[in-house]
């Protein structure tokens, strides 16, 4: 096993534990509040993490075989995005820790797998503008950084919402 891929697993787990945790901290009206950076509620942005960690998987494991990445893109991924928001509106606590557990740890096992050799290598990515991406990059970009991006938002909606 690679160091490198055992540590970008470990960074992927640290992500969704950190989500999780403060998920099960979250009262029913958290759960529920606004998001407005997001356009999305607690509860659908934290649905969404867990649900993209299937699909950034997938990708990652594309790029580390060295195949690019085609047919990729944020008009596509927003579509989807849009998609999800309204099919999971009433998505449960229990039902996303679930899927949030579940998922990140496909996702970190796939990535600790991974030999030095596939997360050095670059292919086109397309979501990216086609630029030569390196799997590690985009384990970065995606799996570890996506929890702690909308963790973030999530953290602060529920702020806010506790301040009004």
């Amino acid at each position: 096993m690679s160091n490198r891929a055992q540590a970008l697993a470990e960074r992927v787990e640290r992500g969704a534990r950190e989500l999780a945790t403060f998920i099960e901290g979250c009262s029913e009206a958290d759960w529920r509040a606004f998001c407005p950076d997001e356009g999305r509620t607690v509860a659908v942005v934290a649905h969404h993490v867990a649900s993209a960690y299937a699909v950034e998987t997938d990708l990652v494991k594309v790029l580390a075989s060295g195949q690019p990445i085609t047919g990729v893109t944020w008009e596509i991924v927003d579509s989807a995005n849009a998609q999800h928001a309204e099919t999971q509106a009433d998505c449960t606590r229990e039902e996303t820790l679930a899927l949030l557990r579940k998922n990140s740890a496909v996702a970190a096992q796939t990535i600790r797998q991974f030999t030095d050799e596939q997360l050095d290598s670059a292919s086109l990515v397309s979501l990216h503008w086609d630029a030569p991406l390196t799997t590690q990059y985009l384990i970065e970009e995606h799996p570890i950084s996506h929890s702690f991006r909308h963790l973030a938002s999530i953290r602060a909606a529920v702020k806010a919402g506790a301040s009004a």
